[in-house]
C-alpha cells in the first residue's frame, strides 16, 4: 500500500461485475467543514450512521482509534451543508511520514546518506483522511451524495490541514469506484495515483473442487493437489470457527506477527486489543478462524462479511510449519469452502503477497491515493516526485493480471 510511502462499494445478494458509484458532479455545495474529536461526534447522531452501507461502519474506526496508536493524532471533520445540518463524517488522523518509503532499495540507500546530515530529509507532517486499517471511504448514501460530499471537503481542506500546521494532505486508499466523486481533489491541485490495490474474486460455485474445476487451470489444479497431498501427509489440521477471540487471542497474535515480520510494506500494526475490540463491537460482521494441529494454533483469519461478500482482513501463520504443508493455501481452500457453503459470491483479500492471488485468478480492486501540499510551490515538486514513489510500479507480478490497466483507468467519460 502506498499507506506506507505517504500514510468496495459491496453489491446486493446476486453476484456479478465489481461495484461502482453513480456519476455525481460534485461541487461545494455551499457547505462548510469543521474538525472535532471522538468524544465531540457525541452531540452528532450522524455518526452512528456513517458508513452503514460499507462492512467497515462507524464501530470500526472507533476500534482503530482505540487500539491502533503508534502516534497517529485521530480527528473528525464533520461536513455541513449551507444552512448547518451535517451531511457526512469524514475520518482522518495525522501522523509524520516518511515519503521515500515505497522508493527502489538502491534509491533510498542514497537518500539515508542526506538523512544522515539532514535527519527530516522528505520526511512531514501529514494529514490522512481515510481509515488507518484499511480503505477508505467518502460518508455518503450514494454516489451522489458522496459526490457532493467530496465536493465540500475538497473546498475546505486545504485551509483546515494549515490550522493544523499539516503540510501534506492524502486521500488515503480510496477504491476506483470513487474516482468520479472524487475529481472535485483534482480540480484543487491534488494528484491521484495508485496504491497497491485489494484484489477480488466470484466464488459462486458449490464448493472449492468445483472452483478448482471450472475457474484454474490444469496446471494449479495439479498443483494445489500436490500441495494438499504434502498436508496430508503430516498430522491433521483442523478449521475451527471461534466464537470468542478473547481466550485464543495471544496465539492469534502471535501468528498474526510472524506474518507482519515478513512483509516488505508496513503501516499499521495490530494489538491483542484490536481483535478483541472488534468481536465485542462488531459481532453481526467479524468472524475467526484458527486451525490447529495436535491442539497447538497454527493459523488465524479474521475476516469481515458484509452482504454477499467476504473479506479476508488478516492472516497469521506458524512458519515453522507453513511451508512444509503449504499452509496458505491449506487455508485458503478451507476459508474459500466455508464462504461458499454459506452462499457468498465474492471474496475480498488485501493488498500484497499477488502471485498466489493470481494463479487462484483474483482480479485486481484498484485502490487510489491522492495527495497534494499545502504550498503550492511544494506541490508542483511533489507531483514530479510522488509518482515514482508509488509501488506498483515496481511490482512485476502486478503487471501480470488481465485488468492490471483499471490501476490507471480514468472514470467512464473522463480521459485520465
Amino acid at each position: 500500500m502506498w499507506t506506507h510511502v505517504v500514510h468496495r462499494m459491496t453489491r446486493a445478494r446476486g453476484g456479478g461485475a465489481p461495484p461502482t458509484l453513480a456519476a455525481t458532479g460534485g461541487g461545494s455545495d455551499g457547505g462548510s467543514i469543521e474538525i472535532c474529536s471522538r468524544a465531540e461526534l457525541a452531540r452528532y447522531r450522524h455518526w452512528q450512521r456513517a458508513f452503514a452501507n460499507r462492512r467497515k461502519d462507524h464501530r470500526y474506526y472507533e476500534v482503530v482509534e482505540d487500539t491502533i496508536r503508534q502516534g497517529f493524532d485521530y480527528r473528525y471533520f464533520v461536513i455541513k451543508d449551507a444552512r448547518g445540518g451535517v451531511r457526512a463524517v469524514q475520518p482522518f488522523f495525522i501522523l509524520d511520514q516518511d515519503l521515500l518509503a515505497g522508493l527502489h532499495p538502491k534509491i533510498r540507500a542514497a537518500a539515508d546518506v542526506v538523512r544522515g546530515l539532514w535527519p527530516r530529509f522528505m520526511k512531514m507532517r501529514a494529514l490522512m483522511v481515510g481509515c488507518a486499517a484499511g480503505e477508505g471511504h467518502i460518508d455518503g448514501t450514494d454516489g451522489a451524495a458522496a459526490g457532493r460530499n467530496a465536493g465540500i471537503l475538497a473546498a475546505g481542506i486545504r485551509g483546515r490541514a494549515r490550522d493544523l500546521d499539516v503540510g501534506l494532505i492524502v486521500l488515503k486508499e480510496f477504491p476506483a469506484m470513487y474516482r468520479e466523486p472524487l475529481e472535485p481533489f483534482l480540480d484543487a491541485g491534488f494528484v491521484r495515483f495508485p496504491s497497491l490495490p485489494m484484489v477480488r474474486l466470484n466464488i459462486d460455485y458449490g464448493s472449492f473442487e468445483e472452483y478448482m474445476r471450472k475457474a484454474l487451470s490444469a496446471n494449479m489444479r495439479r498443483n494445489l493437489r500436490k500441495k494438499f497431498k504434502a498436508a496430508a501427509r503430516a498430522a491433521p489440521i483442523e478449521m475451527s470457527l471461534i466464537d470468542d477471540v478473547a481466550p485464543v487471542v495471544d496465539d492469534a497474535c502471535r501468528l498474526y506477527l510472524q506474518v507482519f515480520e515478513r512483509s516488505k510494506f508496513r503501516f499499521e500494526k495490530l494489538s491483542r486489543e484490536y481483535f478483541c475490540g472488534l468481536a465485542r463491537r462488531m459481532p453481526d460482521r467479524t468472524r475467526f478462524f484458527a486451525w490447529r494441529q495436535r491442539g497447538r494454533m497454527v493459523a488465524f483469519a479474521m475476516c469481515i462479511v458484509h452482504q454477499d461478500t467476504i473479506s479476508f482482513e488478516y492472516l497469521g501463520l506458524d512458519y515453522r510449519i507453513a511451508l512444509d504443508v503449504h499452509l496458505y493455501h491449506y487455508v485458503i481452500r478451507d476459508l474459500l469452502n466455508w464462504a461458499m457453503a454459506r452462499d457468498y459470491k465474492w471474496v475480498s483479500s488485501t493488498a500484497v503477497n499477488y502471485d498466489p492471488k493470481y494463479h487462484l485468478r483474483f482480479k485486481l480492486d484498484p485502490l487510489d491515493l491522492y495527495v497534494r501540499h499545502t504550498s503550492g510551490i511544494v506541490n508542483v515538486a511533489l507531483r514530479l516526485l510522488l509518482p515514482l514513489a508509488e509501488p506498483t510500479r515496481y511490482d512485476k507480478t502486478l503487471k501480470r493480471f488481465p485488468n492490471y490497466a483499471d490501476l490507471t483507468a480514468a472514470p467512464a467519460g473522463h480521459q485520465a
